[in-house]
């Protein structure tokens, strides 16, 4: 191990000697250091990285998660996971060191996230609980992966909050139509929640759209891409999973209405995005048409969830309307199984119809009827 001047450029560099996690020794050379100082913490957190020593603080190794799990996320997964560790995490956790976080730690820790309150003093939702606790499970289920730590102490306390919210809200038909109704002044907005209502789409699937992802003769939307703003700067990143990459085939009259909206927009480019606004302009427009309306308000994602009831509603099955979601089947089945219809007493009795009066060896066993 060691740290040098670089006489001719006049910077640090550090060369340095590690076993991989092959155990097979390496060497490793660094430059370009504008200080010894740089030099040597540099070549510390290099060599920890290395040979995993969990005894690093937890708030070194947080740069050692981000360095190996960042470059692997859609960089919108990555802020808003970097969101939750920096400000729910690292305050409480980030001097303790990584292999001396107890299961006690974890448990006072999660006392502390359920008497947090928001800006407008609500208890955080069960979801978001939950969602802050994988955050930090993720980071010390890593640490026995990859660094040597023996084991993950949240195992023990679990995880607070829910997977899933409680309560699906959703609108029916007669209720979304109330809605588009009132929405017809403004036709951006207007066609923005058409779409996202018949086709079913994320927010940010909406709002990356542009016309060359419509194919008006076969009827068909391509989902290739999502939309985020980040840090005032608009950002188009691939779907949120593979299977989100999909082609919807649209009904005929939304066809119709997005062909006279495109009309209406001069020197419309293929790569414009059609519907140029922000995910809080679309909030506030929600707000309106559902005011308008006489309609409950819910989260514009729940016209995700509406389009789900009403293909339930219709028939289809969890594997049809997964494959238009772009989710797996079993997701589907699991989220919206108390909307399908139970179908156990009709499966019985077409059972029944199936076996007819075939014979049994149990029929000379019953009990003769009475005349």
């Amino acid at each position: 191990m060691s740290v040098s001047k670089d006489r001719e450029r006049g910077t640090f560099y550090v060369q340095c000697r590690y076993k991989d996690w092959t155990g097979e020794p390496k060497k490793k050379t660094k430059r370009g250091f504008k200080t010894e100082k740089e030099a040597r913490k540099w070549e510390y957190e290099f060599l920890k990285r290395m040979e995993g020593a969990p005894t690093m603080l937890f708030s070194e190794f947080y740069q050692v998660y981000a360095a190996d799990v960042k470059p692997r996320l859609r960089r919108n997964t990555w802020e808003s996971k970097a969101h939750m560790i920096e400000t729910k995490i690292l305050p409480y956790l980030g001097n303790k060191r990584v292999n001396e976080i107890s299961s006690l730690d974890i448990l006072n820790w999660e006392n502390e996230l359920l008497a947090m309150r928001t800006c407008n003093g609500l208890e955080y939702s069960q979801t978001y609980l939950h969602s802050i606790c994988n955050q930090l499970s993720a980071m010390l289920n890593h640490a026995v992966r990859y660094y040597g730590l023996t084991v993950n102490p949240m195992a023990k306390v679990g995880k607070i909050g829910s997977k899933q919210a409680d309560e699906m809200s959703f609108w029916t038909k007669d209720e979304y139509l109330r809605f588009s109704r009132a929405m017809m002044d403004k036709p951006q907005s207007f066609i923005a929640f058409e779409i996202l209502y018949w086709c079913g789409l994320r927010l940010g699937e909406l709002l990356a759209l542009t016309p060359e992802d419509f194919d008006f003769e076969a009827k068909r939307l391509s989902i290739t891409k999502s939309y985020q703003r980040m840090h005032g700067e608009d950002v188009i990143t691939a779907p949120k999973t593979p299977k989100s990459a999909r082609s919807i085939v649209m009904p005929e009259f939304l066809v119709g209405e997005v062909i006279d909206f495109m009309r209406c927009i001069p020197d419309l480019r293929n790569d414009d995005r059609l519907i140029p606004v922000t995910k809080s302009f679309l909030h506030h427009e929600m707000d309106r048409g559902a005011k308008a309306a006489g309609v409950k308000r819910i989260r514009i994602h729940d016209l995700r969830h509406s389009h789900v009831s009403l293909l339930i509603e219709l028939g289809y099955s969890a594997l049809a309307i997964a494959d238009r979601l772009g989710h797996e089947s079993t997701e589907v089945t699991m989220r919206y199984a108390h909307l399908f219809p139970n179908k156990q007493e009709d499966m019985a009795c077409d059972l029944d119809v199936q076996r007819g009066s075939a014979e049994s060896p149990f029929d000379m066993a019953r009990p003769m009827k009475q005349a």
